[in-house]
């Protein structure tokens, strides 16, 4: 499966961020109301890409969901962390 524009911005932000960048994996979901791309990484590294009170998170939530298309009939690009922690 080829990887999307979105896919390769969320690697090329992630990857700098984590000590095991090989175990970093991005799935897309779509369903009827939005295009999911869900962030696993490895467990030491799920602290970094959260960041400080989720601040790190945030920016990349921004930079991400800010790429959508604005056409009324497009769906919205929302990006999830999988926290394996707990």
């Amino acid at each position: 499966m080829a990887e999307t524009d979105i896919e390769s911005l969320i690697r090329s932000l992630v990857i700098p961020l984590l000590k095991q960048p090989q175990a970093l994996s991005v799935t897309q979901k779509d369903d009827g109301r939005y295009h999911r791309y869900i962030i696993d990484v490895a467990p030491n590294d799920v602290g970094r890409l959260i960041g400080r009170q989720g601040h790190v998170a945030a920016a990349l939530r921004t930079i991400v969901e800010g790429t959508q298309s604005r056409r009324a009939n497009s769906k919205r690009v929302r990006l999830l962390i999988n926290d394996h922690r707990h």
